[in-house]
């Protein structure tokens, strides 16, 4: 079981801060993770696919490229701002 994690206007998009999912063992990158959300929830399809939105495994940022084979969690936040 991975745990996915949305973060800002990912949350609000995604109706969750979190969900527990058994992923398919085919998804194997952040890229690949991102179309099979995408695919499953319309509401967070364009947000989700938007290069804008950072990803993390296992609490190390990384890019779509990054393998998620054997992550515990992964998260999904947009870009913070601050000052």
């Amino acid at each position: 079981m991975t745990r996915i994690l949305f973060f800002g206007r990912m949350s609000e998009a995604a109706g969750c801060s979190e969900l527990d999912a058994e992923l398919p063992s085919e998804l194997r990158t952040v890229a690949a993770l991102r179309s099979w959300l995408a695919d499953r929830d319309a509401a967070l399809k364009q947000l989700i696919l938007s290069p804008g939105i950072r990803a993390a495994v296992d609490r190390g940022f990384c890019g779509d490229d990054a393998s998620i084979v054997g992550a515990q969690e992964i998260a999904f936040m947009s870009p913070l701002s601050g000052g």
